[in-house]
């Protein structure tokens, strides 16, 4: 497991993301929680400035984290501030997390990518913030829609990949 590599996004109510996520290739772990806000020990009650963001443990072998933000910018709607279906406030911004400058540039590279294919009808409105402390939420929340299959969620695939074939680059 030392050779795994974890990715932190946010995009609206965790749960979703983190359904669709924990069955992506390369994909070995995920963990909902709270990241880039004011407390420590946040809460579901109690997380200001959080964003609800998940944990993505994955291989680099098998995925890379420019796949990991191409599938991120297809099942959220990364266009609207601060909401995702149902869910408003900033919890549930668009958001990166990057752990390094290499990170960032990656996250600006797909940005301008998501941007130039016009399949969004506006600009990208995903933050791009340094990785603070991941703190992981409540159990209850992990694993959410497992526990309860008919729980809400609005992510979906809405497009196929934001990225070339690697026979088309």
């Amino acid at each position: 497991m030392s050779d795994y590599r974890k990715a932190y996004v946010a995009g609206g109510c965790f749960w979703g993301m983190e359904q669709l996520f924990r069955v992506r290739p390369g994909v070995r772990d995920t963990e909902v929680g709270y990241l880039g806000g004011k407390n420590e020990h946040p809460t579901y009650q109690n997380h200001p400035g959080h964003a609800e963001a998940i944990e993505i443990t994955y291989d680099p072998t098998q995925t890379s984290f420019k796949e990991i933000l191409d599938y991120f910018y297809r099942i959220h709607d990364p266009t609207t501030l601060d909401r995702q279906g149902n869910d408003r406030g900033s919890s549930y911004r668009s958001a990166i997390f990057y752990q390094s400058d290499e990170e960032k540039r990656i996250a600006e590279e797909v940005i301008r990518i998501v941007n130039n294919s016009g399949k969004w009808p506006n600009k990208v409105t995903t933050s791009l913030e340094r990785k603070t402390k991941f703190w992981p939420a409540e159990d209850y929340h992990q694993d959410y829609l497992v526990k309860n299959p008919n729980g809400y969620t609005c992510h979906f695939e809405r497009f196929d990949s934001f990225l070339k074939a690697p026979e088309q680059a």
